[in-house]
């Protein structure tokens, strides 16, 4: 029989990683479960506020070693043209996923982390521990374990997640371009069924991200000509893509993506990242809060609470951190996926510019403590 782990991870994306790093770092022996091998390429914004860099460089993971591009300002346009800027009140970086992980994942990997490359097929608990089945390593056993494997997969549909059975609008777009886009700029332009975020990674590379409507897009025979004639509405975006060179041979796509409210613990896994909420991206901030949750669960499993007071303790410390942005991440969704009152909500912000600030503030945290 296999021993028993103190923790596995199912997933090695940014929730996944970070909190192998921080309970390695705590002396834990943790196993990382990702199906995919490292680097890849993930749809992403690719932007991360700075309110979790003092946890990151507690972690001795300072992305700054990568050079990403520093981020201080936010401007958002409406359809019909209009657009405002401000500062961000905290800034940010921006990051490519594919370098991010592969950074994080040598760091857990030097922190002692076993990383295995399997697919987890089924998650029970018996007895005070996991038994975790995977396709090439067998059934795994571990005192805890952390969810933290993305938006939408068929484990959620083994744990019968709520949420699974409910059809998502909602489609993602990412791709890497050559450009001449400001330094320091995230953007964030609306379009007819809804919104596009343009910022810089390393390397001087355009990140572009977009949330489109399905019964929007369905209109069309497919992203080419969706991008033509819904997203060049749009004069901003329109502008970006046609003096933009791509660097992907076609961009990357993601389907059914999921806003539907989430159990943050289920069949007492401790869920991470977008597993356990996704904030609609016109927030421009779920890859800080993926990293925050993390701190959370590894927070709470060094605790060394008996299980119902951990995952009592976890979820209040979740909904404390997270329910007050994810709700404001939906009213801004709602508003600016409906033309009148994005303009209405824009002439608004054109004439009282100290709102912005404020708004950005909503879906934003404070620097994490550590």
């Amino acid at each position: 029989m296999q021993p028993v782990r103190e923790v596995i991870i199912v997933g090695g994306g940014l929730a996944g990683l970070t909190a192998a790093i921080h309970l390695s770092k705590a002396g834990l022996h943790v196993t990382v479960i990702e199906k995919h091998p490292y680097p890849r390429h993930k749809v992403c914004g690719e932007y991360i506020s700075n309110e979790v860099l003092p946890y990151l460089q507690w972690l001795d993971a300072d992305p700054g070693v990568l050079s990403p591009a520093l981020i201080e300002r936010v401007c958002i346009s409406t359809v019909a043209g209009r657009k405002v800027e401000t500062r961000l009140p905290l800034g940010g970086f921006g990051i490519s996923r594919f370098a991010l992980d592969a950074f994080l994942m040598e760091k857990a990997v030097n922190n002692g982390v076993q990383l295995l490359q399997d697919t987890v097929t089924n998650v029970s608990f018996v007895n005070e521990q996991f038994a975790i089945e995977t396709a090439a390593n067998g059934t795994l056993f571990a005192a805890h374990a952390i969810g933290a494997y993305g938006k939408r997969a068929a484990l959620d549909q083994q744990l019968n997640r709520d949420f699974w059975e409910k059809k998502s609008p909602w489609l993602a777009v990412k791709a890497h371009y050559q450009a001449d886009f400001p330094d320091g700029l995230v953007a964030l332009h609306n379009f007819r069924g809804g919104y596009c975020g343009v910022s810089k990674v390393e390397k001087n590379i355009v990140n572009i991200c977009y949330l489109a409507s399905y019964e929007v897009f369905k209109h069309y025979r497919n992203i080419d000509e969706h991008r033509r004639e819904v997203l060049y509405e749009n004069k901003f975006l329109k502008e970006i893509f046609t003096n933009s060179e791509p660097l992907f041979e076609r961009p990357l796509t993601i389907s059914q993506v999921s806003f539907s409210e989430k159990k943050k613990v289920e069949q007492h896994i401790l869920m991470t990242g977008d597993t356990a909420g996704l904030i609609h991206p016109l927030c421009g901030n779920g890859m800080a809060m993926a990293i925050s949750s993390a701190q959370l669960a590894a927070q709470q499993i060094l605790d060394g609470q008996p299980r119902l007071a951990l995952e009592k303790a976890y979820t209040r410390k979740w909904n404390q951190q997270f329910a007050k942005r994810m709700k404001a991440g939906s009213l801004l969704s709602t508003i600016f996926t409906h033309p009148w009152l994005s303009g209405l909500t824009m002439g608004t912000v054109v004439a009282m510019p100290v709102l912005l600030p404020f708004i950005i503030r909503q879906t934003h945290g404070k620097p994490l403590s550590v």
